[in-house]
């Protein structure tokens, strides 16, 4: 009896780490009947064409992109011929709207059986160039962060020893009315104090423990809410099925909080301002030179003017801000929060639709 069972474990044994191979490979992997038909695809190609293996087996390939009429035809092509064929930089739009790039490569087989099959291969070019992007933003971040701490250091000394000869001052001055001034002085000198503080961000060690990231975005919803009077649209497009992840809540709870009052200042009223929350994971995602097995992406999409152009790329930047009234500190200390997580923000922004990205990795080793 055991004799009989050792064959079929084996073989289970073999595909199940077949499977581990796929899902670990950076390459978008989809396997496709001779119908088109959607037979397996791996992690990667479900982060790369924002779908879930739920949704997508058995769906014809037309259904998973827009406008495929190039890679219907490729893929027709093939089929007909029993030939590969390789495309560089193949143009394909997401149901999303979102347009990406890919090199992609098809091959025929037929795995066994009679009837034959594609696999598909899809390497994101916009993903290279955004690894890249992702590593010079996180050594620009760490590189701002070690400059403002030798400033600070610099200039909370000789502000502490004003602020004490101002409050000495004021001992020795015979007329009250003079000790105005110096109460200007020590006023000052703790504004500065402050601001140098902010700047820093929060420096405190992080208090980790595993939270539910919609827990998290529901309390700083109902900030927001409680702020606006309930004026705000905020909507809010959760998937379910994520776990929980190593963080520091109320870290995690000021960087949303900062992105979200982003938002709504950079709205007319707080009546027109319409705000998304989309949740997902993302599989075999980078950030900066580190790969992650799981990431959870966290959108915050708003309908606001966007963010200029020329200050676009330096949005996390302190003391860059796009409002007269604005101090430049929010999102540098929204960046820097999520760095510590060992995450990354990024934002994209055009008029009518701005869109910070939150990437947290669900390894408590990173943070």
């Amino acid at each position: 009896m055991g004799t009989n069972r050792a064959p079929g474990a084996k073989h289970e044994a073999r595909m199940k780490h077949n499977l581990d191979i796929l899902g670990n490979l950076s390459t978008g992997i989809i396997v496709l009947d001779k119908q088109l038909c959607v037979t397996a695809l791996n992690g990667s190609a479900q982060a790369l064409l924002e779908t879930s293996e739920l949704r997508a087996i058995g769906l014809h390939v037309r259904k998973l992109v827009l406008y495929s009429n190039e890679w219907l035809a490729d893929l027709e092509q093939v089929l007909a011929s029993n030939s590969p064929l390789a495309r560089r930089s193949m143009s394909l739009a997401l149901l999303s709207g979102q347009e990406i790039h890919v090199d992609l490569i098809i091959t025929p087989f037929t795995g066994g059986s009679d009837e034959a099959s594609l696999l598909v291969e899809l390497q994101g070019v916009d993903r290279l160039l955004k690894i890249s992007r992702d590593e010079n933003l996180v050594h620009a971040q760490e590189t701002t962060r070690a400059v403002i701490r030798g400033l600070a250091h610099e200039i909370k000394n000789p502000l502490g020893g004003v602020r004490g000869a101002a409050q000495l001052l004021a001992r020795e001055l015979p007329d009250e009315h003079l000790a105005e001034y110096t109460r200007v002085i020590i006023r000052e000198a703790d504004r500065l104090r402050d601001l140098v503080d902010r700047l820093l961000g929060p420096n405190q060690q992080l208090e980790l423990q595993q939270l539910n990231i919609h827990e998290i975005l529901e309390h700083v919803r109902n900030l927001i809410v409680a702020e606006t009077g309930n004026r705000a649209t905020i909507t809010r497009d959760y998937d379910p099925s994520l776990p929980e992840l190593p963080g520091d809540r109320a870290q995690l709870i000021q960087a949303l909080l900062n992105i979200m009052r982003n938002a709504l200042q950079a709205a007319e009223t707080p009546d027109k301002c319409k705000i998304t929350l989309r949740s997902r994971s993302q599989r075999q995602f980078t950030i900066g030179a580190k790969r992650h097995r799981l990431v959870c992406k966290i959108d915050i999409i708003d309908n606001g003017p966007g963010v200029p152009e020329e200050i676009l790329h330096d949005i996390f930047a302190p003391m860059v801000t796009g409002r007269a009234d604005g101090t430049g500190l929010g999102l540098s200390i929204a960046q820097s929060a999520i760095n510590r997580h060992g995450g990354l923000v990024e934002c994209e922004s055009k008029p009518g639709r701005t869109r910070f990205t939150i990437y947290l990795p669900m390894e408590e080793q990173n943070a």
